[in-house]
């Protein structure tokens, strides 16, 4: 999949993009979603970039910072990057929102994306409420994969991972983390050919609920194990805490769906998100019925086909190269 556009609100603001323009006109320090591209910004290496933007904003009033290319030739390591934002996270105080690899695919594939341990990032700012990574470095590319530790965090309210191949270490590190405020967790889990190694077995702390007691959204997609995840959310303890789930993104078939339908009561959640399915029409429609009719809004949106080969289907996530 492509990402065709980027973000224009990240954590409530809108996203300005730092250009290398000393006459640039500047919006309020808190007012916008600060954006740091390299190759928006005439190709600037990202030192020169981050020291501008340190100079000529006050960093004691940035609200939320968006990492977006931090290269300006070839592909690179984010972790060089990375370390210049923690070495001045004492100048960030207000700091509340922070994305990594704000990355369109015709930019690099999500899969290239070379990405580093996260875990500073969160003992690197205490208050911090949002963190958003893209990414994971399935091609071996860089030194080493995307990674985090298990931590304990107070503040982060929403924590969201998108991969096409998000490592199973990094699925058991959340699970195994203390974050008594999240509210909205989102993984993309992607797929074994692109780094997705994580199972179902990886995902039964976040399902047994009470991990994560302020928990409100759970999004477990983007699987070629999508069924098999279907089948554990319809009797996992953690659904009846939950406001909205999503299971898309995936590999869904019948078969998940109707683990669904034979499972626990759904007609408390104000969403269900099971876009980009492999559904059929009939199964489709008895889904619509049975939780639509409660009043939740469901979104069955991009019906798939599988791909035929031979004598063989193959269903396909939404991202995954």
């Amino acid at each position: 999949m492509t990402f065709a556009d980027h973000f224009e609100t990240f954590h409530g603001l809108p996203v300005h993009t730092l250009a290398e323009r000393p006459e640039e006109a500047l919006p309020a320090a808190d007012a916008v979603a600060w954006r740091l591209d390299c190759q928006a910004a005439d190709f600037m290496a990202f030192d020169d970039l981050w020291r501008s933007f340190v100079d000529r904003v006050p960093t004691t009033e940035v609200r939320a910072l968006v990492v977006g290319p931090w290269w300006y030739d070839e592909y690179s390591e984010l972790r060089p990057a990375l370390e210049l934002v923690l070495a001045d996270a004492s100048r960030f105080p207000a700091l509340r929102a922070l994305f990594l690899a704000d990355v369109t695919g015709e930019e690099c594939e999500i899969s290239w994306l070379q990405l580093t341990d996260v875990t500073p990032v969160l003992e690197a700012f205490p208050l911090l409420e949002e963190l958003a990574v893209r990414g994971g470095d399935s091609q071996g590319l860089g030194e080493e994969p995307l990674s985090l530790r298990p931590v304990r965090h107070e503040a982060l309210r929403v924590l969201r991972f998108e991969s096409g191949g998000l490592p199973a270490q990094v699925v058991r590190s959340v699970a195994a983390s203390e974050l008594p405020a999240l509210e909205h967790l989102e993984l993309w889990l992607g797929v074994s050919q692109y780094g997705g190694d994580a199972t179902v077995a990886d995902l039964a702390p976040v399902l047994a609920g009470g991990r994560f007691p302020a928990l409100r959204h759970l999004g477990l997609q983007d699987s070629e194990l999508q069924d098999e995840i279907a089948a554990a959310v319809a009797s996992a303890p953690v659904v009846a805490q939950l406001q909205s789930l999503s299971l898309s993104m995936g590999t869904l078939t019948d078969a998940g769906a109707e683990a669904l339908l034979r499972g626990q009561p759904l007609s408390h959640l104000k969403r269900l998100d099971l876009h980009h399915h492999f559904l059929s029409e009939s199964v489709a429609d008895r889904v619509r019925t049975a939780f639509g009719s409660a009043g939740t809004e469901v979104d069955l949106s991009d019906q798939c086909a599988p791909h035929r080969w031979r004598d063989e289907e193959w269903r396909y996530v939404a991202v995954s190269e």
